[in-house]
C-alpha cells in the first residue's frame, strides 16, 4: 500500500469481513483477532480487485517496508530527517541497513539509493506541475544541498531539465486551451 486511498480500501474490506483492525499502515496491517484461511483467501481475493496483494512472505513483506519508508519519507513528510536516511531506515524497520540494501538490491534490482531519488525527482516533477514553488524552494523542500545537485538528478532521471520540463508542462497545457477554445468556436455558428 503506498497511498491513503489503499489504506482506506483495505480498511473497507476488513470491516466487510469482520474483522477489527488495531491498525492499518501503509504496508501492514494489525488485526484483533486471528484470521481464518477462508477470511483471508477472501480478503486476498477483495483487495485484488483493487490492484492490491497480499504478502506473507517475510522478505516480500520487507522491501514493501522499505519502498513505504520512502514513499511516506518524500512524498507526505516535509520535515528534514534529523540522522541521514541509512540511519533513519535502519531505526524505523530495526534492521542493519548493509542486510536492507543487499535485499533491496537483489530482489528490485536497484538499490535503495536510487529508488529514493527516482520518488525525489517524481515529487519535484508534482511540485513542478502545481507551478506554486520555484526551483530553489522545492530544492529547500525536498532537502537537496543546491538548486544544481537537484537539476543535476532531474537530468539524469528524466532526460530533461527542470525548467524545460516545466515549459513542456505549460506548452501543453497551452496547448489544451487552443484545443478547448478552436472546438467551442468550430461548433458556434456565430463565431
Amino acid at each position: 500500500m503506498v497511498c491513503i486511498r489503499c489504506k482506506m480500501v483495505v480498511k473497507q474490506e476488513l470491516r466487510k469481513l469482520g474483522l477489527h483492525f488495531v491498525v492499518v499502515n501503509l504496508g501492514e496491517v494489525e488485526l484483533m483477532e486471528n484470521i481464518t484461511a477462508t477470511q483471508k483467501q477472501r480478503f486476498k481475493s477483495a483487495i485484488g480487485r483493487f490492484g492490491l496483494e497480499l504478502m506473507d512472505d517475510k522478505k516480500s513483506i520487507l522491501i514493501e517496508k522499505i519502498k513505504n519508508v520512502v514513499v511516506e519519507l518524500v512524498h507526505y513528510t516535509d520535515d528534514s530527517l534529523k540522522t541521514n536516511f541509512s540511519t533513519h531506515l535502519s531505526e524505523k524497520l530495526e534492521y542493519d541497513y548493509t542486510y536492507l540494501a543487499n535485499l533491496f538490491s537483489e530482489v528490485e534490482g536497484i538499490t535503495i539509493e536510487h529508488f529514493v531519488i527516482i520518488h525525489k525527482i517524481e515529487r519535484v516533477k508534482e511540485l513542478l506541475v502545481y507551478d506554486e514553488l520555484s526551483l530553489k524552494e522545492i530544492s529547500y523542500k525536498l532537502h537537496y544541498s543546491s538548486v544544481a545537485h537537484l537539476s543535476n538528478q532531474f537530468k539524469k532521471i528524466t532526460g530533461l531539465t527542470p525548467s524545460h520540463f516545466r515549459k513542456l508542462k505549460n506548452y501543453r497545457r497551452a496547448g489544451l486551451v487552443d484545443l478547448t477554445s478552436g472546438a467551442e468556436s468550430e461548433g458556434d455558428p456565430d463565431s
